[in-house]
C-alpha cells in the first residue's frame, strides 16, 4: 500500500520535553509541601510507566514516600496542577522542536500526506508545545490527535495508534510512526505500523529491535542525522520520499 500518513509521538519525539515535565512535577510537589523530588535517575526509571497520573501512582505504591496514602485519592488534582505548570514552562519558549521535525511535518502536508499524533500525554500539553514552537494551534498542524486521556490503555498497548489510524481514516500499512522510546515502538508495531526511531535523552539505551530505522534525529539540510540501524544509512534527512520507499 502507498504511504498516506505520518503519526508522531510527542514527548521526546517532537521535542526533548521530559526535563520540562520533570521540572513541573518537582515544582508542583514543592508547592504541595510533599518533600518529594524526582532526580534524573528516578525520573528515567519512572518513564517506563506511561502517563503522568500513572507515574505518580506507581511512585507512591513502590517508593512509599511520605504522605503518599494521603495523595493517592488526589492524584488527578495534583496532576492537573502539574500540567498547568508544564504549560507555562513550555510557553516560555525554552523547549525547541528537535531537528527535522518542523521540516518533515511541513513537507508531509505539502505532499498531501495526513499528519497525526499518538501520545500518552494530554491534549493541553500538545497544544502548549505546538503554540510555543510553531506559533499556531495544534489543530492547524495535525489532521488528528490521539491523546492519553482518550484511551484506557496507554503505550505499549496499541490503543493510541489504533485511535489515530481511525481518526486519520487510514490503514496501518498506509502509515509510518515516529517514536523515541521502546514503549512507543512496541505500541506502534502492535498496531501494525512500521516505525522510525529517534532516541531521546532518556531513551538512548533502550531496545529498538524491529524498528524501520534508528537515527539520531530527523535531520535538516545543515544538520544531518547520525544513522544507527535499519534504513537510512546513506541519507542525511528523513524525507517523505524516503518514507514512501521504505513503507511502500
Amino acid at each position: 500500500m502507498a504511504l498516506l500518513g505520518i503519526i508522531f509521538d510527542v514527548d521526546g519525539t517532537l521535542a526533548e520535553t521530559e526535563e520540562a515535565h520533570r521540572q513541573a512535577f518537582n515544582e508542583t510537589f514543592a508547592e504541595w509541601g510533599l518533600g518529594w523530588e524526582w532526580d534524573e535517575r528516578t525520573y528515567g526509571e519512572l518513564l517506563k510507566v506511561t502517563g503522568g497520573k500513572e507515574r505518580i501512582r506507581h511512585f507512591i505504591e513502590t517508593a512509599r514516600p511520605p504522605r503518599g496514602e494521603e495523595i493517592l485519592p488526589r492524584i488527578r488534582e495534583l496532576h492537573a496542577q502539574k500540567t498547568a505548570r508544564y504549560g507555562k514552562i513550555i510557553a516560555s519558549g525554552s523547549v525547541p522542536l528537535r531537528p527535522g521535525v518542523k521540516r518533515l511535518i511541513e513537507q508531509a502536508r505539502f505532499d498531501g500526506l495526513k499528519v497525526g499524533v499518538a501520545t500518552t500525554t494530554s491534549r493541553p500539553n500538545v497544544e502548549a508545545l505546538i503554540e510555543a514552537t510553531m506559533g499556531c494551534a495544534a489543530g492547524e498542524v495535525f489532521d488528528a490527535m490521539a491523546c492519553g486521556e482518550e484511551v484506557a490503555r496507554k503505550k505499549p498497548a496499541p490503543d493510541l495508534y489504533k485511535l489515530a489510524l481511525e481518526k486519520l481514516e487510514i490503514y496501518p500499512a498506509e502509515a509510518v510512526a515516529m517514536e523515541d522510546s521502546a514503549n512507543g515502538l512496541k505500541s506502534a508495531l502492535a498496531a501494525g505500523i512500521q516505525t522510525v526511531i529517534t532516541p531521546s535523552r532518556y531513551s538512548a539505551d533502550e531496545d529498538f529491535s524491529n524498528a524501520l530505522a534508528v537515527v539520531s534525529h530527523l535531520g535538516d539540510p545543515d544538520n544531518p542525522y547520525e544513522h544507527t540501524a535499519g534504513f537510512g544509512f546513506s541519507g542525511s534527512m528523513i524525507t517523505t520520499d524516503m518514507l514512501r520507499r521504505w513503507v511502500g
